[in-house]
């Protein structure tokens, strides 16, 4: 049993890991108790066990087996960490749980497999279990299986995928064992289940008696549909909401929405492997389907029609076959076979789905051609291929081919495209048939239902139904505007016995239709098909671009006005449809007007209407108008009273009063009533004639922008234009292009027909009048506002003169936006927004490009060019292209069609011929431009093997692809590009070349995407292979595009894709998307135009994304359709390029100036690191050079391309220097705004500056320098610290300056060296300079050589790099320089470092001339003449580098009580003056300065002399530390070492890196558990304390504010400070160690810490900050009472001082005092009464009992009563006694507060008599002041006699300290004067003596009287020890720890560089150190810092003198303290020449 009780005594998880399985056993019940019984599923008890739970379930034990699966299961429930452990759980339980034979391992294994799939890791386990079936095992493979079912069971086909289960049916099916293939039998109908149908393809093929038995087991299925019955951690809500159906009894009301969210339909398609064709093709079926015979022909195609019968077809280039069989349809004279080549088609499309697209734009014509064969089954072949085909493509792509066959002569093939389109629209949702696409079919439909034969009207009735059901009403209406009521009637009935595939809502019932497959095969189609085709369309239409233009569909006939009939009315942008009912009037008879205005005018107007008499004309007019301005909207009959207007004399009116009136009322009507265009064109003539008038001229023209505004400015402006141009009067045709000119900025640009306008403007411009031409020219102006350049491209062909006039006016628009429209819009916004919406999107689809005039040059494409550019010699091949390119170069603009190009040219895209491929690529990129947007429909043929060209070796190749890809993109958007597998295929591929050029084209289009297709998931896969691609650049283009694609997809489709990686590369890449996501930028706004306008003027918040018009924007708001400007601005995409990703452009028209608006540098996430690496690498040139050549500036152009803006960039690397300066003066502007952008980087700004410093113009060095002034300050606030890489390319090119002949700029480059050292350690910069002594440039030479001086100066002489002596030697070479500066720069520089580091410097510089000696001691004497110079110097300029970084280096922004490290500042330099006084040698001065500026590797080269122990000397001296132990315990040689290494963790506990601040707590928390050795730790309290609350200042001042960091490693830090301090103070001899100052601060920052709101918004704050409470308690209950309430008392002050200070604050404070008071009457013993009564002395002076009456709370007063009342009533009279280190008494009211608490306390016992010892005290006093004269005469007596004299002296000290007001000096009056100063001098003496041992006892707490009066605290403004305010001196330690602390932060060790033993060891075997430790070294020096500052301790309390006052004072009486330091250097001196 003994074994037992030995493991019985283990933790948990030791247990679970013990070799006797009964152990493990116990460990496993253990642990599921623990399990159950851990609430919070984050606690840190969890990751014990994580790499544990595998060997839980692998147990070789079964008993302990089946608890450790009980255990583990309910580990994976609880525990949050369990997901980490998913793949080896699941593999253990697959092979090892799984093959058991106990049926309950069985069970608890698929639980847990189950509760994987539970908590998110489906995809693991399923991964795992599918393995599984591989198992040789068939036990293992049935339980998979039946896991696998039950999991589908449970969760649904939604979270377990089907396809990889399916995938492995069949071979299941297989299996010789009859319980796996009973198992898959079950699992086979649970699949049938969810998917019904969708499962038998793939089973098609199994054991026919098999599938028997399935079909009938199939049958049994219920067919309710399935839901899910368990549900993930995710999924919670769902199910809340299934229980609470279940709740209501089953599925009482089920809803049809939850069966859809429950049953995701599953597509056959998908779970089919795709088969592969084309290799299976007959070898010659090219040849046979050419073949003369149509047997042969036949053989080929039933082939093919064999091998498409395959349900799912692998993708390929089916190019030559689709040609082939379209060859077939179009040209073979045999029926049959065009039949079988149709089903072909259809198979093909079937099978290959999308992948089919990129061929339908060639088919579909050829097809709806052949439609004309009469024979039913070839018709019905023909119907199946192009429904198919259709599926595969969208309705946009193949409409223009559609439209073409419309008007074909024959009726069958009218019919039939009819009937096409009315299928076609079944397929679409209202999304995917926007406007601009019913319009133009709509057009040609109206026209069949006006055909001759019926069987074309019935077919267009059906379309136009089909269209009226799926669009709306409202959508369609509008085109049907002029369809007389029967036949309206008829296409209303159409639509009603459609039958949707996509259900439609009408009226919000949910009336879905279930899809009716049109024709046998497309059924599988009809979903996903559609589905994608829903989304396309849906992205179509773009965001209204300010000027697009709209399409129209047929420009009308000049001269003829355009009337309703014609589709020329489309030109009339019906915008405003609905919403005004009378777009079209009919015409009324002059009868019938003159009846309706009868009505509504006075009968007298009527009459003289035409009358003869002008006057009567007049007055008419005035009745007519104010008739017009009384009546209704709805009464006013406007075209009536236009006519009545139009009447005789109608507009040849002669009197211009009468005829300016008639105009007026023209613009009433046509403002007030309903105006249509009929009216319009009875007044328009008359209008256009008047325009030139010059009286009426300004009335015609308002009349006809009221006009305008009612009937559309597009349809007016039209008409107007065509009436003024067939009139001859050039002051009409001038006047009316102004009006025009005008019209459009007012109304805006939109819908205009630019293509009319354009005639007209050319016949103004060859107009002979001048005034026209000049009209012409400046409309041309206002129209290039809104088309941009191409607008130049129709008047190429005028004369140069007006060009260049033309040109001049465009110059002069170029920089201005065009206005907001002003008119026209009111009336929309008043209407629905909806239709305004879809309006909307219909122009924004268009563009200035689409009025161009098209050539149609697919006849120029004959089969001989595509003959000679396949040809085989590549000449000819040449040739071929050289012809493409003059077609295309003639033709301007062209047409889709180009025929057989697209083919020909593709093969040429691999020619071998290089310079075929370069020219291809031209031809492509001048064919997209020719093309403009159409260009669509050949992306996936031509637009993705240019993609493939990427991958070419060559560089120039690739850049001409990339630049041909470029501007197909920006023709045709990215959707097409993206759409598909296409891209994923290509970056599959594994070239390097093809992965970056890639990736680096999508990181730089992906930031402008509003949306993208889902198919971008698709090359999530292959982009995370390539972050872990072989070549560099291939990873560092992944990871810059990383942010990007998960700014689309999100985060958790990003990492979910990586489930399928290898767990290592899994682990890396999940790494880096944790970094993209904190660099991801956020997805570019909607332009805000668009959202404004989207519900009839709506706020743009409400404007959803989601919503579907979101969607339409989605797509095009920056790619496609290419803005106007295009040409002008550079070209979008180039912009969108500078600013990668960061900033998207809203307005896609923004001119040059606005394009400066956005961040200067780009934060390219690791960009910095990586262009290290490469630098390292070798891939990039090496930053070093004499002079700069080119590749060095071309290499830093394309690294800066990433990372700044264009437009700054371009500025600077002009070939000019004022851009130059431009750039620095933004550099300059920017610097503070964007830090983090400057810093990373800083590299490249650094490089660039230096390339300045080559520059030969003076202001650009100047500017840069500057700018580097700055550059460095703001550095150093932001303590960055530059790398080697940035060092080492900049400040050598920065020394060069340094010898500039111009004294400013020498003197800016020192002052910038000045800064440097504050970013980069001094003696890293030393060789830099050093290597700058060796220029050829004298003065570079001197102000190099001064510089090192000022580095030793400032540093000492560990900046000297490699060594002091070899440095020394170097400078001393230059004494003997030819020039004269040199060799007394050289000689200065030796010189000082003399004074620092003495006659050492002989040795180190070794040999010299006689000469160069000789000048050398020369100068050391002059120098000598003035020795105090150099210290003084040294002590004024030190400050003056120390001070902008001394308050940063402590790593604490300004901290919230005083910073400590300005306070250390203050110390040391007031310490600098005494320095000046007693010139201590440099060896014993501690530089703190110096160390906290260093942040170099400092090699100590101390002289021999320190190596020995010098602890003897000191000892008189030293004065002991206030501690406890008298002896500090670093001078206690037993503990050297231990001493050392603690004092090593305490400095990291300190550290900016959080893990090893923990590591270093942790290590303490443990000596601190072990009573053995907890006592090393005793000398080391405050030093720890202060490291601690450094580490909390630093949390809360930079962790808690640092994005990245994650939030539960501060939460750790927390808890592993507070645990280790918990530790400390429960130990009581080590908590009374703590002094006051540092628990003053650690009270602060614990205090703060509780206030942290940002703390409680972490998950575990709460915990954090209960954890903080216990703290402060146990800190108030064990440190030494004393201290603890004296520091609460300073901290209350100070922060009720503090205005910063929150009241809540004061408020914990004062709690923590109430507690200090509940605890006093245990403690009052142990307290030093006398300290604390001086401390509330000092706060009631402070706050006097008026101003803590005006605080906001009276908390603070009644705290201090409350204290003061305790104090007395525990003490009694008594405390009175305790008053006497109050100086003055007078200066609080303490005292008198104190009394009156005692009186009243008397009062109230009853004791009237004053306490007796007091009265007696008093009247002693009285007594003894009459004695006072002869006791004084005694004790001088015993000074004078030679025995007593010290006995004298002591006891003249006790009086004098006890009647300090009694006057000694007529005793001394009559002595000597040396007998004075003796007396004097040993008064001072015993006070320090005194002093010293008084603060021992005191700080003991035996309270010692003589204190009081001998150490005054020191006053509130010169604050004397680091966080202490109140006099208590904290000794060297402090700043020991200080030293300690800022070595950390350097990267410096802190011990020597031995390996350091661990803390424990050391701890428990003490070894005795050979040499003084360097803590030791640095103590001593410590100590004479301390005694200089030992003076200001004896500064007056009272005097509010200031500091340089309260100095001068103490400097001027001789101080024991400079005596000692007299003394020691005596001894020094002594010492020293004994060693010599």
């Amino acid at each position: 049993m003994g074994d037992d009780s030995e493991w019985m005594k283990l933790p948990i998880d030791q247990k679970c890991e013990h070799k006797l399985w009964k152990a493990r056993l116990n460990g496993y019940e253990e642990a599921l108790k623990l399990f159950q019984k851990i609430d919070d599923e984050k606690s840190p008890e969890w990751s014990k066990y994580l790499g544990l739970i595998k060997k839980f379930v692998t147990d070789s034990n079964a008993v302990a087996q089946l608890k450790g699966l009980e255990a583990a299961l309910a580990y994976v429930e609880n525990a949050h960490v369990a997901g980490k452990t998913t793949g080896e759980v699941a593999s253990g339980v697959v092979n090892k749980v799984f093959n058991q034979p106990k049926a309950r391992a069985k069970e608890l294994g698929e639980d847990i497999c189950l509760m994987y799939i539970e908590i998110e890791k489906g995809e693991a386990i399923q991964e795992e279990l599918l393995k599984g079936l591989d198992n040789k095992n068939p036990k293992i493979i049935v339980a998979c299986i039946e896991t696998l079912r039950k999991a589908l069971s449970e969760f649904g086909s939604k979270i377990i995928s089907l396809k990889p289960i399916i995938k492995v049916l069949p071979k299941l099916f297989e299996s010789r064992e009859k319980a796996v293939r009973d198992e898959a039998k079950l699992l086979a109908v649970e699949i049938y289940r969810w998917i019904r149908d969708a499962l038998r393809p793939p089973l098609q093929n199994i054991n026919s008696v098999q599938l028997k038995e399935l079909e009938e087991e199939w049958i049994k299925v219920s067919s309710a549909a399935p839901k899910q019955t368990r549900f993930l951690r995710s999924q919670q809500e769902l199910k809340a909401k299934f229980e609470q159906q279940q709740g209501l009894g089953g599925d009482a009301d089920g809803g049809d929405d939850e069966e859809e969210e429950a049953v995701p339909q599953v597509d056959a398609y998908e779970l089919l492997e795709a088969v592969e064709i084309l290799s299976k093709l007959p070898k010659d079926f090219y040849e046979k389907i050419e073949a003369k015979k149509w047997q042969e022909r036949k053989e080929a195609l039933e082939a093919v029609e064999l091998l498409v019968k395959n349900p799912k077809l692998e993708s390929g280039d089916y190019a030559d076959l689709v040609k082939a069989l379209k060859k077939v349809v179009g040209k073979d004279t045999n029926v049959m076979l065009v039949a079988l080549a149709a089903k072909c088609l259809a198979g093909l499309a079937t099978g290959l789905r999308k992948k089919f697209g990129q061929y339908a734009g060639h088919v579909v014509p050829t097809i709806l051609e052949k439609f004309k064969e009469k024979k039913p089954q070839v018709v019905q072949a023909l119907q199946e291929a192009i429904d198919a085909i259709f599926l595969t493509t969208t309705l946009q792509n193949i409409s223009e081919d559609i439209l073409a066959v419309m008007d074909n002569k024959n009726p069958t093939i009218k019919q039939q495209t009819s009937l096409f389109i009315a299928r076609s629209f079944r397929h679409c949702t209202p999304s995917t048939l926007p406007k601009s696409l019913l319009k133009p079919f709509c057009a040609a439909l109206l026209k069949h239902i006006n055909d001759s034969a019926p069987e074309v009207r019935d077919a267009g009735f059906e379309a136009l139904g089909t269209a009226l059901k799926v669009a709306g009403e409202k959508a369609v209406n509008p085109f049907l505007a002029d369809v007389d009521k029967l036949k309206l009637d008829r296409i209303k009935e159409c639509a009603e016995k459609v039958e949707l595939v996509y259900g439609k809502k009408p009226g919000g019932a949910a009336e879905k239709k279930e899809g009716k497959p049109v024709t046998g095969k497309t059924a599988a189609l009809a979903g996903p098909a559609g589905d994608k085709e829903t989304k396309d369309a849906a992205t179509k239409p773009g965001p209204p671009k300010k000027g697009s233009a709209v399409k129209v569909g047929v420009p009308p006939k000049k001269g003829k006005p355009a009337t309703a009939a014609g589709p020329g009315g489309a030109g009339a942008k019906g915008k405003k449809g609905p919403e005004t009912k009378e777009i079209f009037e009919s015409e009324l008879s002059i009868e019938v007007c003159e009846e309706k205005a009868a009505a509504v005018l006075p009968a007298s107007c009527i009459q003289q209407l035409d009358s003869g008499n002008w006057k009567e004309r007049l007055a008419c007019m005035e009745e007519f108008q104010k008739a017009v301005e009384l009546m209704e909207r709805s009464e006013m009959p406007c075209q009536a009273l236009v006519r009545m207007l139009a009447k005789k004399p109608g507009w040849k009116e002669t009197n211009f009063q009468v005829m300016q009136m008639k105009l007026h009322i023209v613009a009433l009507i046509a403002q007030k009533g309903n105006f249509s265009k009929t009216s319009a064109q009875v007044v328009l003539d008359g209008l256009v004639d008047k325009v030139g008038d010059v009286k009426c001229g300004t009335n015609a023209k308002e009349a006809m922008t009221a006009i305008a505004e009612a009937c559309q400015l597009p349809w007016t402006a039209e008409q107007v234009v065509a009436m003024a141009f067939s009139q001859k009067n050039p002051k009409n045709q001038s006047e009316t292009l102004n009006w025009l000119s005008n019209a459009i900025k007012e109304f805006g640009f939109s819908g205009l027909n630019v293509k009319a306008f354009i005639s007209n403007v050319k016949t103004a411009l060859a107009a002979t009048n001048p005034a026209v031409r000049t009209s012409a020219i400046t409309l041309l102006g206002v129209m290039y506002l809104y088309v941009g350049p191409s607008l130049r491209m129709f008047f190429e062909d005028e004369k140069p003169a007006l060009l260049s006039q033309i040109d001049a006016e465009f110059e002069k628009m170029q920089g201005q936006t065009a206005p907001a429209p002003t008119r026209g819009i009111s009336r929309h916004s008043v209407g629905g927004g909806d239709d305004g919406e879809e309006e909307e999107q219909e122009e924004a689809g268009n563009d200035a490009v689409d009025l161009l005039p098209r050539t149609d040059i697919g006849d120029k494409i004959t089969a001989e060019l595509v003959a000679k550019i396949g040809d085989k010699n590549w000449k000819i091949r040449k040739e071929g292209l050289d012809e493409v390119t003059s077609i295309i170069n003639e033709a301007k603009f062209i047409q889709p069609n180009i025929g057989e190009l697209p083919a020909a040219l593709k093969g040429r895209l691999n020619d071998s011929n290089k310079i075929l491929v370069q020219q291809t690529l031209s031809i492509l990129q001048q064919l997209a431009t020719a093309m403009g947007p159409n260009i669509k429909q050949y992306v996936k043929n031509l637009g993705i093997p240019v993609i493939t060209v990427l991958g070419d070796s060559k560089n120039n190749v690739r850049a001409a692809a990339l630049a041909t890809v470029n501007a197909w993109a920006e023709q045709t958007g990215m959707k097409e590009w993206l759409e598909g597998e296409d891209l994923s295929e290509e970056l599959k591929k594994e070239n390097p070349f093809l992965r970056q050029e890639l990736l680096g084209w999508l990181a730089e289009k992906l930031p402008a995407l509003r949306s993208v297709p889902s198919d971008l998931l698709l090359c999530v896969p292959h982009l995370y292979s390539c972050l872990e691609d072989r070549n560099g650049d291939v990873r560092k283009k992944a990871q810059d595009a990383l942010p990007f694609f998960m700014m689309h997809l999100g985060f958790e489709k990003m990492a979910k894709a990586t489930g399928k990686l290898k767990p290592t590369s899994k682990d890396q890449v999940l790494a880096m998307l944790d970094k993209a996501k904190a660099n991801m930028p956020a997805k570019p706004a909607p332009p805000p135009k668009a959202s404004s306008r989207v519900v009839g003027g709506a706020p743009p918040a409400k404007f959803q994304p989601a919503s579907a018009f979101a969607d339409d924007l989605g797509s095009n708001t920056m790619e496609s359709k290419p803005d106007l400007k295009k040409a002008k601005a550079g070209g979008l995409s180039s912009k969108t390029k500078g600013v990668q990703g960061k900033k998207v452009l809203s307005k896609p028209n923004l001119k040059e100036d606005d394009d400066k608006s956005g961040p200067i540098f780009i934060i390219v996430p690791n960009g910095k690191e990586q262009r290290m690496k490469e630098e390292k690498a070798l891939k990039v040139l090496k930053w070093n050079f004499t002079t700069p050549r080119d590749e060095y500036i071309e290499q830093l152009k394309t690294q800066m391309s990433t990372c700044v803006a264009k437009w700054l960039q371009d500025e600077m690397f002009h070939a000019d220097f004022q851009h130059h300066n431009k750039a620095l003066t933004v550099m300059i502007e920017h610097l503070e705004s964007e830090k983090d952008g400057v810093i990373s980087c800083l590299d490249l700004i650094l490089k660039w500056l230096t390339l300045r410093f080559f520059d030969t113009n003076t202001s650009v060095l100047m500017k840069a320098l500057e700018y580097l002034k700055l550059l460095f300050n703001l550095l150093s606030q932001e303590e960055y610290h530059l790398t080697e890489n940035e060092a080492s390319s900049f400040i050598p090119y920065l020394i060069l300056k340094v010898g500039e002949p111009k004294d400013v700029i020498r003197k800016d480059v020192r002052a910038i060296l000045n800064r440097m050292c504050l970013i980069y350690p001094a003696s890293k910069m030393f060789p830099f300079i050093m290597e700058g002594t060796k220029s050829k440039n004298s003065k570079q030479r001197a102000e190099c050589l001064e510089e090192l001086g000022c580095l030793v100066e400032s540093y000492g002489m560990n900046v000297c790099q490699p060594t002091p002596g070899k440095a020394l030697k170097e400078m001393a070479t230059h004494i003997g320089d030819r020039d004269n500066t040199v060799r007394n720069a050289a000689l200065n520089t030796i010189v000082t470092v003399y004074n620092v580091h003495g006659d050492q410097v002989f040795k180190l510089i070794g040999n010299l001339s006689e000469k160069d000696m000789s000048m050398l001691e020369e100068r050391i004497k002059r120098s000598a003449k003035r020795p105090s110079s150099a210290p003084v110097r040294q002590a004024e300029e030190k400050p003056q580098r120390t001070q902008s970084i001394s308050a940063n280096t402590s790593m604490m922004r300004k901290g919230q009580a005083e910073d400590m490290s300005s306070k250390l500042n203050q110390n040391r330099n007031m310490g600098s003056h005494s320095e000046t006084a007693h010139t201590v040698p440099r060896e014993f001065q501690l530089d703190l300065d110096e160390i906290e500026n260093d942040n170099g590797t400092v090699r100590c080269e101390m002289p021999a002399l320190v190596q020995h122990k010098l602890d003897d000397i000191f000892e008189p001296v030293l004065i002991p530390e206030p501690k406890i132990r008298a002896v500090s315990p670093h001078f206690d040689d037993m503990h050297s070492n231990t001493a050392s290494t603690i004092n090593f963790v305490i400095s990291q506990v300190a550290s900016g890196d959080i893990n090893t601040s923990i590591q270093a707590l942790t290590q303490i928390d443990e000596v601190l558990k072990q009573e053995d050795k907890a006592e090393a730790m005793s000398g080391h309290i405050d030093q720890f304390l202060i490291a601690t609350f450094m580490q909390l200042r630093l949390i809360y001042n930079t962790h808690m504010a640092d994005e990245k960091l994650d939030k539960d490693e501060i939460v750790r830090l927390y808890s592993c400070i507070i645990g280790s301090m918990i530790t400390l103070f429960q130990i009581e001899s080590l908590a009374r160690e703590a002094s006051t100052g540092v628990l003053k601060d650690l009270m602060h920052g614990l205090i703060t810490l509780m206030l942290d709101s940002r703390v409680e918004d972490l998950e575990e704050g709460e915990q954090v900050i209960r954890s903080v409470n216990l703290l402060v308690v146990k800190v108030l209950e064990k440190s030494d009472q004393t201290n603890i309430l004296s520091a609460l008392l300073v901290l209350l002050q100070d922060s009720l001082l503090a205005t910063a200070s929150s009241p809540k604050f004061s408020e914990l404070v004062m709690k923590c005092l109430w507690r200090m008071v509940r605890l006093l009457p245990e403690t009052i013993n142990s307290i030093n009464l006398d300290r604390i009564l001086l401390d509330i002395h000092i706060f009631m002076k402070v706050f006097p009992k008026e101003k803590l009456k005006q605080c906001k709370s009276e908390f603070p007063i009644r705290t201090l009563k409350t204290l003061l009342h305790t104090l007395c009533k525990l003490k009694g009279p008594k405390i009175l006694d305790h008053l006497t280190m109050i100086d003055n008494k007078n200066e609080s009211e303490l005292e008198a507060h104190l009394c009156r608490v005692m009186k009243h306390a008397m009062d109230q016992s009853g004791k009237a008599d004053k306490d007796p010892e007091k009265g007696a005290s008093r009247i002693e006093e009285k007594a003894s002041k009459a004695k006072v004269n002869d006791i004084l005469a005694e004790i001088f007596k015993k000074i004078g006699s030679k025995e007593n004299t010290k006995e004298g002296l002591a006891e003249l000290y006790e009086y004098k300290k006890k009647y300090s007001d009694v006057d000694i000096e007529p005793f001394l009056k009559n002595s000597s004067q040396f007998f004075q100063s003796y007396v004097e001098r040993g008064l001072r003496l015993i006070e320090t003596e005194r002093e010293g041992k008084g603060r021992i006892a005191s700080s003991t707490g035996i309270s010692s009287q003589m204190e009081g009066t001998c150490v005054p605290a020191s006053t509130h403004t010169v604050s004397s020890s680091i966080g202490n305010t109140n006099g208590e001196e904290v000794g060297p330690s402090v700043y020991l720890e200080r030293l300690k602390i800022l070595r950390q932060r350097c990267g410096l060790d802190n011990a020597k560089q031995e390996d350091r033993p661990p803390l424990t060891s050391l701890l428990s075997k003490p070894t005795l150190p050979t040499v003084a430790s360097s803590t030791d070294m640095l103590h001593s020096k410590l100590s004479q810092l301390r005694e200089s500052r030992e003076q200001y301790q004896h500064l007056d309390l009272d005097s509010n003198q200031t500091h340089s006052s309260g100095i001068g004072t103490t400097l001027a009486s001789p101080s024991s303290a400079a005596a000692n330091i007299d003394d020691l250097k005596k001894r020094l001196e002594r010492i020293k020449s004994s060693r010599k």
